[in-house]
């Protein structure tokens, strides 16, 4: 029986993990599981219901129900809710603030983590996110946490909404991004963290390449 490998990469939005988390899946021919895009979709849920991303009590209502499914489609990962395929919608700025919201209720983190480790249980993986080392996936083989200064950060997700036509004023989601970070870090259940055991990579000043070259080093 093939060996299972779980790789985890944790770290604040924008500071590479996905890129780096596809990368890695391609070369090392493993699925790559982009946990942000269940966080997101489910925010998506809620607002098409007209409810708060903040109130458990509505959310909870839906969460244990939802038609939320992970597929590869030519190669790519896509997104599905109830059927529809939102891989672009979920990337949409007004959802990222929605997805940060959700993602700090206790009912979706529960739901979330107990499909994201059904998952890697059956195959090699890697997941990128805000608590895979330090808490979905505790016993991972390897664990990276993956960041880059606030600016560094902001300037990389301007240019990038920038290129699919959104209209982004740079400090405005500059200061979206810090407020990101304080959800995520100060959340109750399972907050942002890097996880003791886990390597950090300071992606700031350092190319794709060289972020791969540098995690692909600590790779047996």
């Amino acid at each position: 029986m093939k060996e299972i490998i779980r790789i985890a990469l944790d770290g604040p939005s924008g500071s590479g993990k996905s890129t780096i988390a596809k990368r890695l899946s391609s070369t090392l021919k493993i699925l790559y599981l982009d946990t942000g895009a269940m966080y997101r979709a489910t925010a998506l849920k809620a607002i098409s219901l007209g409810i708060d991303t903040l109130d458990e009590l509505g959310v909870s209502t839906f969460i244990d129900d939802i038609d939320l499914q992970i597929k590869y489609v030519d190669g790519t990962q896509h997104t599905f809710l109830d059927g529809e395929d939102v891989s672009e919608r979920i990337r949409e700025p007004h959802v990222s603030m929605a997805a940060s919201n959700i993602s700090s209720l206790k009912c979706v983190r529960l739901k979330m983590v107990d499909m994201q480790r059904k998952i890697a249980s059956e195959m090699s993986c890697v997941l990128d996110g805000r608590d895979i080392g330090s808490y979905v996936l505790p016993n991972a083989d390897y664990k990276f946490y993956i960041t880059a200064s606030v600016d560094v950060r902001a300037d990389r997700r301007y240019k990038e909404l920038m290129l699919k036509g959104h209209s982004v004023e740079y400090n405005a989601l500059k200061k979206e991004i810090e407020q990101r970070d304080y959800n995520d870090m100060h959340r109750d259940f399972s907050p942002l963290t890097k996880a003791d055991d886990a390597v950090e990579i300071d992606t700031s000043y350092m190319s794709v390449e060289q972020v791969i070259g540098k995690v692909m080093s600590y790779l047996k």
